[in-house]
């Protein structure tokens, strides 16, 4: 498949965030096959001199012109890392071979099972408990110089695609790496969203298992599509979340009660109040409903399992007086608080 590539005018815009370490990696790969790496450094247009720099760093359209073009001239989209080529095409295998799947978590399942069939240098490790899913990466021999390279892109590469796969940004846990924080350690927070953890048993990611039960969003002409340009999922981080109503429906049922603003709930989340809204839009909610939903089902709850007085069940789901809280009751639910918990069939009737 032909690989579409930023045009050179284009490749040193915007932020330089990518580490010269991970070009220079790409290099050792070159000089351990004896091939001079010259030109395609010199068409990323990343001088030969800023090898030398460590605090040097790249744009993202540098770093992808940069390493398509060497795994296509190395024959190998692991770039060296491992005691086998990976020929051009095996990572499009790998993805077609998940791109089937029905959620999310057969998809990382079938990425983790098919790519030890490509190399059995380190393997991927998935589990998942009822909150939180992991990959870990079990190293099976000495990666040498190319190791922190690639167990970040190892990591990255199945982060992005089970992003794209269900078109929404996966909000980590925690990433763990099993090396000491390098110089360009700045550089890791645009690659991990969350905490991250240096000098851990292992290199390793984990996340909200919620997110394992999403169905995939793609197809086969979407998948062609993404694989001319892949690598951008690999260094850019995906700023729409499908969990987003999950996570604010949380937090607005830990306290019904409280006035959960958009502008408090969009600084929780690291987003603006307009993009806030756009999100939740899109996946068919606003945040009013979303606060009446949770204030119904408590209110229900409260007039059903507990003897409160209906003006104390008004105040724990956040109204100021029993009078508004009756009239939002009788639209929800159309009767009145009382009656409602007076009648043997309110439960059955509000579902």
């Amino acid at each position: 498949m032909k690989i579409v590539l930023p045009i050179a005018a284009d490749l040193t815009r915007g932020r330089a965030a990518t580490p010269i370490a991970f070009i220079r990696a790409i290099v050792l790969g070159y000089r351990a096959r004896g091939m001079d790496p010259a030109n395609t450094l010199r068409l990323a247009r990343i001088p030969e001199p800023w090898l030398d720099d460590p605090a040097v760093r790249v744009t993202a359209a540098q770093m992808e012109v940069f390493s398509a073009l060497a795994m296509q001239e190395l024959d190998d989209e692991a770039l060296g890392w491992f005691s086998r080529r990976l020929p051009w095409g095996s990572y499009g295998m790998l993805a077609r071979a998940s791109l089937t799947s029905p959620t999310l978590e057969i998809a990382i399942k079938r990425w983790c099972r098919h790519h030890h069939l490509l190399t059995d240098d380190l393997t991927l490790e998935f589990g998942h408990t009822r909150n939180i899913a992991t990959l870990r990466i079990a190293e099976a021999r000495d990666l040498g110089e190319l190791r922190e390279f690639c167990l970040v892109s190892m990591l990255r590469n199945l982060l992005g695609y089970a992003c794209w796969l269900i078109d929404s940004r996966i909000a980590l846990a925690e990433t763990t790496l099993p090396f000491r924080s390098p110089p360009h350690a700045d550089a890791y927070p645009y690659l991990f969203s969350g905490p991250i953890r240096f000098d851990a048993d292992a290199a390793g990611f984990s996340f909200d298992a919620r997110y394992l039960a999403l169905p995939l969003r793609r197809d086969e002409a979407a998948l062609r599509t993404m694989l001319q340009r892949a690598l951008p999922l690999t260094v850019l981080q995906y700023r729409r979340d499908r969990l987003l109503v999950h996570s604010v429906r949380q937090i607005l049922a830990a306290a019904p009660a409280a006035s959960h603003t958009a502008e408090a709930l969009a600084v929780r989340f690291n987003l603006s109040v307009r993009t806030l809204h756009r999100q939740l839009k899109e996946e068919g909610v606003s945040l009013q409903k979303l606060k009446n939903e949770v204030r119904r089902e408590q209110a229900i709850r409260l007039l059903l399992q507990t003897r409160k007085p209906v003006k104390q069940v008004a105040a724990a789901v956040g109204f100021d007086s029993e009078k508004s809280f009756a009239r939002a009751f009788r639209e929800w639910t159309g009767m009145a608080p009382s009656r409602f918990r007076e009648d043997p069939a309110a439960e059955k009737a509000s579902r």
